[in-house]
């Protein structure tokens, strides 16, 4: 069996070098893989970084947006499975044998995997840090929702073929194809022991321009003065949703004691702050489609 492992990349070349690094320490595995890194306009194009490592082909897409990237690393595979990681994350050592267990059953048509947010430096979290392992990538509940993150997403080239390639940046790409797959009859399954490391945002800067962009997609399947006045009443609920997700910080395993909750919980408080106003701002037609340009982060929860 041959595993094609499919990663977009965008201006990341010591990201990439970290994902290419952790899919040659790959263990139990029995099958062949091929490694393709679609290039999407980077200012310098990884191909000395893709050289180093074997079994990796670079590839180009012009048209922007990591979907295009994967459509065009998908035209090219030859593998029995797809397997899609992000250029800034890092795979377990045991995420392609797990993707091959589950697809030895002939059943399996789509899975998505767990997406934990490390520590960079444990004795010293970041808010933001600390926020993302509780709130975001949870793909539990995104595969529960009809999709999965395609930053830890595996399928088979005839269910693609099927469910037709993913969007650009003009809508979410990875919901989209989820729901177009599910409208068809194909399921996702959910597999915890898949895993992928995604590092946190540094900045809030990066948050305020995924929340952006995400915004503006969900508001695009607004219509008429019904839909206006439930976006209104999102926003509301959304920027009173933190007195609620307490409960959810304190209980938490993946964080440790009070300090961390606390940071967590800040962070919380200004996301949702800045996601409401930003909902508001785009129902009063004061937010324009820059919020699209970049697209190096993937999809995100909170």
């Amino acid at each position: 069996m041959l595993i094609s492992v499919i990663i977009p990349h965008l201006n990341q070349p010591e990201a990439l070098e970290r994902c290419l690094e952790s899919l040659h320490a790959q263990s139990g595995l029995r099958s062949d893989v091929e490694i393709i890194v679609v290039d999407n306009g980077s200012a310098r194009p990884p191909a000395a970084i893709c050289a180093r490592w074997p079994g990796v082909r670079l590839l180009h897409e012009s048209r922007p947006g990591p979907g295009p990237a994967r459509n065009r690393g998908i035209a090219d595979a030859g593998g029995e499975i797809l397997a899609f990681i992000d250029a800034d994350c890092r795979a377990d050592g045991g995420w392609l044998a797990a993707i091959e267990r589950a697809f030895d059953d002939p059943d399996m048509q789509i899975a998505g995997g767990d997406v934990q947010v490390p520590f960079e430096d444990p004795a010293r979290p970041t808010a933001l840090e600390c926020y993302e392992r509780v709130y975001a990538y949870r793909n539990r509940r995104y595969v529960a929702a009809g999709f999965s993150g395609t930053g830890n997403m595996a399928t088979r080239p005839e269910v693609f073929a099927a469910v037709g390639p993913f969007g650009g940046v003009e809508i979410a790409e990875d919901r989209d194809w989820g729901r177009r797959a599910t409208a068809l009859g194909y399921r996702i399954r959910y597999l915890p022991e898949m895993i992928v490391y995604h590092p946190a945002r540094t900045d809030f800067g990066q948050m305020r321009a995924k929340w952006a962009r995400h915004i503006l997609h969900d508001f695009r399947r607004v219509r008429g003065v019904t839909g206006r006045v439930r976006w209104a009443a999102r926003a509301l609920a959304v920027a009173l949703s933190p007195a609620v997700e307490l409960v959810r910080i304190l209980a938490t395993d993946r964080l440790r004691g009070p300090g961390q909750r606390a940071r967590a919980f800040a962070c919380l408080l200004r996301v949702r702050l800045y996601r409401a106003g930003r909902m508001l701002a785009v129902l009063l037609g004061g937010a324009g489609r820059s919020a699209e340009r970049g697209w190096n982060r993937g999809a995100g929860d909170g």
